[in-house]
């Protein structure tokens, strides 16, 4: 076909699209990006619930973005209608606010480079395979369902690459009138790049985490817009990252393989292609194997899962931020005083295979987390998620405000702060005790020894609230000392034969008929919120 049926046929296709690429390209110019800023985009599909990768997917562009004083930007890839969902883009949107990763353009913010639906470019990706058309780069292919499915099961048979290529393409070379017949006759059609790419030809994939990558060079004519008028994947994003001057593409590792077509793609469009990141994915242990989170077999790959159990939208990114650099945690437990934003991430220090969602590695990040929150920031936080999974319990915080907020205020501004709480769940349970409408409903009886209710009734008539910690031990130590129990735990050790017991059995009496536990926080500080008059009430209940 020369060039001037070529023309004829652009026309005939796209009678429409009066637009050029360089047209299109004016309305969108280079940034003015200072040497290093990043443009990064993240782009999911409208297509069912958000989950970890998804997550994962979005903390990676920003981060990389906003630490190189770039431009983050969401973008809805919404192309395939098939597999849209109502309230999907809602639920992308809500997720972002709600982990504090808003871009700086997109759908929820706008800027100059939009749209940033996909379905909404719908003339711009046509206007750009018109000019394919017309440079002998693109065809309409007329092939039916049954005809690609019969190419396809002989490709399978003989163990060949799968596609239309060669003398597979039997519309590469269709002529003006064959191409006007057709469509006279009102036959369905697809837009096919007419792949320059050999068999035998390798390119190499420069990627930032996993280095230079060996791959066959593409040879297939690929779809690049569907029988809707609407472009494939492959191509408008393409088209989308050079206009919207991405630097760098940030995506799974399950697109390494189709990086040979979108270097074509760039290569067709004469544009400069993007740099390319793949990171792996997340990843778990089952049985002594190693497979990819999976929304079907996973709880925790939801994003639900961590607003259920309580764990807050920042902790679950300091966990990301292990996965996504190896030396982020041991940095993270070095500075207290420092946010993730000021730890310098790397491509360079992402793992090049799986990453393994260690639950230990999360439940630790997560007490480190909540041991640097002030005890009144708790409070307010756990308000909010016990109004939406526990109302009476929330109702009882209210009712205690003081109460609680000096429990969570015990051992939160020392040297070695407490880490008994890693989720919001874990308020009422490391907790319920200092409320009396829960610890009499809530423990369950354990008889103590006669010689320890003694004990009990001893301590009790020295208990003073007006104490100080240490006079408060002192007067347990005077206790042991008087009731033949050493008045340490090395005293006892060294000569076991001649003691009761220590002085920490006599506390560990105390702190279970008070609180019912065997572990709390330190114990002087539960007895002055709880009070003599109850402690006494605590005591008679585990003596009767």
């Amino acid at each position: 076909m020369n060039k001037e049926e070529r023309e004829i046929l652009a026309d005939l296709l796209f009678p429409n699209i009066k637009e050029t690429p360089e047209e299109i390209e004016k309305r969108y110019p280079n940034r003015n990006r200072k040497e290093g800023e990043k443009v990064t985009r993240y782009a999911p599909s409208p297509t069912g619930f958000m989950h970890l990768g998804n997550l994962e997917g979005a903390f990676l562009d920003y981060l990389f973005a906003v630490q190189s004083n770039g431009i983050f930007y969401v973008r809805i890839e919404d192309t395939d209608q098939e597999r849209f969902v109502e309230q999907a883009e809602d639920l992308i949107e809500q997720t972002l606010k709600n982990y504090n990763i808003m871009p700086t353009e997109g759908p929820f913010t706008e800027g100059n480079y939009g749209p940033y639906h996909q379905s909404s470019r719908k003339e711009i990706y046509q206007t750009y395979i018109k000019d394919l058309i017309r440079k002998g780069l693109a065809y309409p292919c007329f092939m039916t369902k049954e005809e690609l499915a019969e190419i396809r099961e002989g490709q399978e048979l003989r163990k060949e690459s799968l596609g239309v290529y060669g003398h597979y393409a039997v519309d590469r070379d269709l002529s003006l009138e064959e191409i006007e017949k057709n469509l006279e006759q009102k036959k369905n059609y697809v837009i096919r790049i007419k792949s320059p790419g050999n068999i035998n030809n390798q390119i190499v994939l420069h990627d930032l985490i996993k280095g230079d990558i060996t791959l066959p060079e593409n040879i297939i004519d690929e779809v690049i817009m569907k029988q809707d008028g609407l472009p494939t994947y492959h191509f408008a994003h393409v088209i989308d990252d050079y206009l919207m001057r991405t630097t760098i593409v940030i995506r799974g590792d399950e697109w390494i393989p189709s990086y040979p077509k979108h270097l074509q793609l760039n290569q067709l469009l004469g544009f400069k292609p993007c740099k390319y990141a793949h990171h792996a994915p997340l990843t778990k242990k089952d049985d002594g194997h190693i497979r990819k989170l999976s929304k079907r077999k996973d709880p925790e790959f939801s994003l639900s899962y961590y607003d259920e159990e309580g764990i807050p939208e920042e902790a679950v990114k300091l966990f990301l931020a292990t996965i996504i650099n190896t030396n982020f945690e041991e940095w993270y437990l070095q500075n207290p005083d420092k946010s993730y934003m000021d730890f310098p991430f790397s491509f360079k220090k992402m793992p090049t295979g799986g990453t393994l969602f260690d639950t230990e590695k999360l439940n630790n990040i997560c007490r480190t987390y909540f041991s640097r929150l002030k005890a009144e920031e708790i409070y307010e936080n756990s308000l909010k998620y016990y109004e939406k999974y526990d109302k009476e319990f929330k109702n009882l915080m209210e009712r205690n405000k003081e109460k609680v907020i000096k429990f969570l205020e015990i051992e939160r501004n020392g040297k070695r702060p407490r880490k008994d709480i890693a989720t919001y769940k874990d308020i009422k349970k490391e907790m319920s005790y200092i409320f009396e409408e829960l610890f009499y409903n809530e423990n369950t009886y354990k008889e103590i020894e006669k010689q320890d209710i003694e004990i009990l009734n001893k301590y009790i008539e020295i208990y003073d609230e007006k104490d100080t910690n240490d006079e408060w031990y002192q007067k347990i130590q005077n206790l042991a000392e008087e009731n033949n129990y050493a008045k340490s735990v090395k005293e006892y050790k060294n000569n076991s034969n001649s003691y009761k017991g220590h002085i920490g059995t006599i506390c560990e009496e105390i702190r279970h008929a008070t609180t019912g536990k065997m572990q709390t926080p330190n114990l002087y500080d539960i007895l002055k919120i709880l009070g003599k008059e109850e402690m006494k009430k605590r005591m008679e209940f585990y003596k009767n």
